[in-house]
């Protein structure tokens, strides 16, 4: 998915927090598709080294506007995608066209660089696309791609889930991790159920349909809900018609990072390097995508239109 990320986040810094926080997330327009933009928020950058979390649920769910996001460039991060319905086809610039559908997670991880692109195969597609910042010892590095044709289902007390990265209860995803980091998919029935926290991870719990109570917080669909470390479960009641929710967490990233359109970095001179790249069509960096759709031009960075 191509951003951008709001300008306004360039510079954010986590604030701390206490309980539950809840913030709302706002609606954004990609090439006419649109999301709702759960993280960054302000004052929120990353939960673990989750950076991004973009809902695909489009106002008209019955008729959505078609996936169309054109070749694109990342540097620094994992893209993890991920349907509810409908089907997508990926292109990058490693030469990969892979077709996914609900129930499989597609995962591309920038390093240096990478680029592609995001077709829906058939009408409109239903889904989340997170980022997962990668950290010091790995965002230099390749760009690889995965294709998990299924995931590990997990049962909850009252509910099951998709475990699409990382370690929860008994099962590990075969997805890759470059940070110790949990994301499931999870349906809740109506009721109360308690789930086990690692002491160590934050949370985010983003609902996608239904509200639900987290610790007595009201977190409504298109919302986060933030736990920091320290406790070892947390309460979750969903209501009369259940609750379909992203279940996010990890260990404190323990790096500052600056976020502008497509690219996770450290530094705003990192992020320049890697427009002017685009720009320039160096494919050293960022080579071609099989792909029909157009690809998107970079906007300048805010920092050199001051200048």
């Amino acid at each position: 998915m191509s951003g951008p990320v709001d300008e306004r986040a360039i510079d954010w810094v986590n604030e701390g927090q206490l309980g539950i926080e809840v913030r709302q997330g706002r609606t954004a327009n990609i090439g006419g598709f649109q999301v709702v933009r759960v993280l960054p928020t302000k004052g929120r950058r990353t939960v673990g080294a989750w950076c991004f979390v973009d809902l695909m649920i489009p106002p008209d769910t019955i008729d959505p506007h078609p996936l169309e996001i054109g070749p694109h460039p990342h540097i620094g991060l994992s893209t993890a995608t991920w349907l509810f319905a409908g089907e997508a086809l990926h292109g990058d610039s490693l030469g990969t066209e892979q077709v996914i559908r609900p129930g499989q997670l597609n995962l591309m991880t920038a390093g240096y660089g990478i680029a592609h692109s995001e077709l829906s195969s058939a009408g409109g597609v239903l889904g989340v696309q997170m980022w997962i910042a990668q950290p010091e010892e790995t965002r230099h590095g390749t760009s690889t791609f995965e294709h998990h044709a299924s995931v590990p289902q997990i049962e909850l007390a009252n509910g099951e889930g998709s475990l699409l990265v990382g370690s929860f209860q008994n099962a590990t995803s075969p997805a890759r991790a470059d940070t110790a980091l949990v994301g499931v998919d999870v349906h809740l029935a109506p009721g109360v159920s308690e789930v086990d926290l690692q002491p160590t991870f934050e949370y985010g719990i983003v609902p996608i349909d239904n509200p639900v109570k987290v610790d007595g917080a009201i977190v409504e669909p298109g919302w986060l809900g933030m736990i920091e470390a320290g406790p070892n479960s947390v309460r979750l009641e969903a209501g009369a018609g259940g609750t379909h929710l992203m279940f996010l967490g990890g260990e404190p990233l323990g790096e500052r990072i600056q976020m502008w359109w497509n690219f996770v970095g450290r530094t705003k001179e990192e992020l320049t390097d890697a427009w002017r790249a685009w720009q320039n069509h160096d494919t050293d960096r960022f080579g071609p995508v099989p792909s029909r759709l157009a690809r998107i031009e970079a906007p300048p960075p805010p920092w050199l239109r001051e200048d």
